[in-house]
């Protein structure tokens, strides 16, 4: 009989069960607009790399722009287990001081050497580190967020610009560092506030990158953009270990590999698509201005002081970045 031969020449009982067995769902959440580079290749690559790979047993949702909550909702989502899967940068850092790396001004030769980075072996060792410190997650790859630049509605093109100006800043002391000594002075909303907060005055300007403001429509609210590119920062894949831990061996490496193919995809999309986001800026009345060699010398210098500090404080940044800074 035919359907007796299918499992015969199939995978036996295992097979059988697989067919009659209800999928695994899995929940993804990010906090960034669908024509972000990671949202976007969460969808193309992760969803219908998990699904056709499992043969359907596996189903993934994906929820974009803060639909299962902010980031900070996002993280404790994975760690606790209400949620399986999500992209999120380092809302953990105050917690495990090490995902500072991932805002660590100008640490990076340029955007394939970041890509270098976050897609090699240095990027295995975190994920293996980060294990150990939160044995509830599991860190499967690091994606591009994006090279964040300034934008602000107040004149902004040169170093002298920053003064006295109000920039939101992430909910990380480097970040707010940078603002403060830049001369700014930062104040921490989270990203789904933000377009509000530009609108209404609350600040006069904020940071990320040109991804980031064209995906969430800053440039409606903001007219001046300083491409100062001042820290590339990552994105990162995380899911719940109790729930990952539980799938077969084959679907943990199905999973593994569509998270890294998905970094890998984002990386190559956002690369190519800075000039891209720079024209459209400019084509919309943003005003953008290319950081000089002489200016982001001067920016550095500024930083100093926080640089000096963090390593100061931080037994591993001297190590890691000088890593970092070694791969060619």
């Amino acid at each position: 009989m035919k359907f007796g031969e299918i499992f015969v020449t199939g995978l036996t009982l295992i097979a059988a069960s697989s067919l009659f067995a209800a999928p695994v769902t899995i929940k993804v959440g990010d906090n960034w607009g669908a024509s972000h580079p990671m949202a976007a290749a969460l969808d193309s690559v992760f969803k219908t790399q998990v699904e056709k790979g499992s043969n359907g047993a596996i189903v993934v949702d994906v929820y974009h722009s803060g639909t299962l909550g902010n980031e900070a909702d996002l993280w404790n989502g994975v760690r606790n287990g209400t949620i399986e899967l999500a992209v999120v940068g380092t809302p953990m850092n105050q917690e495990y001081p090490t995902m500072m790396i991932s805002d660590w001004p100008f640490l990076y030769r340029d955007l394939n050497h970041a890509k270098k980075v976050w897609t090699g072996p240095i990027a295995d060792e975190m994920n293996a580190g980060f294990h150990q410190k939160f044995p509830n997650v599991h860190m499967l790859a690091w994606g591009p967020n994006s090279a964040r630049t300034f934008t602000s509605n107040k004149k902004l093109t040169s170093v002298g610009d920053f003064k006295g100006q109000k920039f939101r800043m992430p909910s990380n002391p480097i970040h707010v560092g940078i603002a403060q000594n830049l001369g700014a002075s930062a104040q921490v909303i989270p990203l789904g506030e933000l377009f509000s907060a530009l609108e209404t005055g609350v600040v006069d300007g904020q940071d990320n990158g040109m991804v980031t403001v064209i995906s969430e429509s800053f440039n409606e609210v903001q007219k001046f953009l300083y491409e100062t590119n001042h820290i590339i920062a990552t994105l990162e894949i995380v899911v719940n270990a109790p729930f990952f831990d539980k799938l077969s061996a084959e679907h943990q490496k199905l999973i593994r590999d569509a998270a890294k193919a998905t970094t890998e995809k984002a990386w190559n999309d956002y690369i190519a698509s800075v000039d891209k986001d720079r024209q459209f800026l400019k084509d919309h009345g943003v005003t953008v201005t290319s950081c000089s060699a002489e200016d982001q010398q001067k920016i550095i210098e500024l930083l100093k002081p926080l640089t000096d500090k963090l390593y100061a404080e931080q037994a591993w940044a001297k190590p890691l970045t000088d890593k970092i800074k070694a791969v060619q």
